[in-house]
């Protein structure tokens, strides 16, 4: 099974960006659809932004829509380049693989996870 570690989560100031990485183990990367996911102290994990396994199709939730963009290599690697940061998306983050050909916003249609980055946006 896949195996996947984030990286790039920090501490950031409202209007900020960062950019997070997330690193898998498989030589069969290339056929995984890939999502990022986040959690806040005492919600449900909640989906941000997924991409299939090509890159043709991306998926994002509302409130990152226009400020957030996923992307992807066909080697190891997906990004979550986060722009314009505001408070509410203070967030454990977490990368997903699934083997879906569509991209899904559900965590159940999600195989594998890593163990997550912490990003905190300060007002």
């Amino acid at each position: 099974q896949v195996q996947l570690v984030e990286s790039g989560g920090g501490l950031v100031q409202a209007g900020d960006s960062l950019r997070l990485s997330c690193a898998a183990s498989e030589r069969t990367f290339g056929t995984y659809g890939m999502g990022w996911f986040r959690q806040a102290p005492g919600k449900e994990r909640e989906f941000v932004a997924g991409i299939n396994w090509s890159g043709s199709s991306t998926n994002y939730a509302g409130p990152v829509e226009g400020r957030f963009t996923i992307s992807r290599d066909n080697a190891n690697t997906v990004w979550l380049q986060m722009n314009s940061l505001k408070p509410e998306d203070t967030a454990v983050y977490y990368c997903a693989a699934s083997s879906g050909a569509l991209v899904s916003v559900f965590p159940r249609s999600y195989s594998a996870w890593g163990q997550g980055t912490q990003v905190t946006v300060s007002s």
